[in-house]
């Protein structure tokens, strides 16, 4: 059977009549921040403690929007007798974010937990060279990183949990023993 003539026509109008009844919602913007999802890519955060200078995140960074300065210091021995050692010292990082795609690979590739993602998104600038943000500034939007989430409550534990819970628990078993022998003993030289 052909369609009646003028049905999409028909269709579209009702769509818009329907449309137009309806109370419109604007969320007026900078008087009122949006609520964003938990896990909301807005800048990246450096925690410097953590970085070791391997540049994986700069190697892995298919814009190649960051950039990594460091230099080696040797350490003094540990223990009488051992050898010195060296190490890398983090002397710039920054993130050019007028070139950043945010795919997050840099964030995943991270071996030491360094860059975290903040749901912050209002970092516009009026000159696009100081969207280059150096680890000063990327150190501050560590601050806005929210908590992580709750491990899923049906999700296994931890392999380390486990272990230290499973040696925690034989101690507390040990001293429970220990406990109850002396108590034993005691009533036996009470008698």
């Amino acid at each position: 059977m052909p369609p009646i003539p003028g049905s999409g026509l028909a269709k579209g109008l009702a769509v818009t009549l329907r449309t137009m009844t309806k109370r419109t919602v604007t969320a007026q913007y900078p008087d009122v921040q949006p609520e964003l999802p938990p896990r909301t890519r807005g800048v990246i955060g450096l925690f410097e403690e953590n970085c070791t200078v391997c540049m994986l995140c700069a190697r892995e960074c298919p814009d190649w929007c960051i950039y990594i300065d460091s230099h080696k210091e040797t350490m003094p021995a540990a223990a009488p007798g051992g050898r010195e050692r060296s190490r890398n010292v983090l002397d710039r990082f920054a993130i050019d974010f007028a070139l950043c795609m945010y795919c997050g690979i840099c964030i995943e590739v991270c071996p030491f937990d360094a860059l975290f993602w903040s749901p912050e998104f209002e970092y516009a600038e009026t000159d696009i060279h100081e969207l280059t943000h150096e680890r000063d500034k990327l150190r501050e939007w560590m601050w806005t990183v929210p908590e992580p989430p709750a491990l899923d409550p049906g999700a296994e534990e931890p392999k380390e949990i486990a272990a230290a819970r499973k040696t925690a628990d034989k101690v507390r078993a040990q001293e429970a023993r220990q406990t109850q022998q002396a108590q034993e003993a005691e009533q036996e030289g009470q008698e």
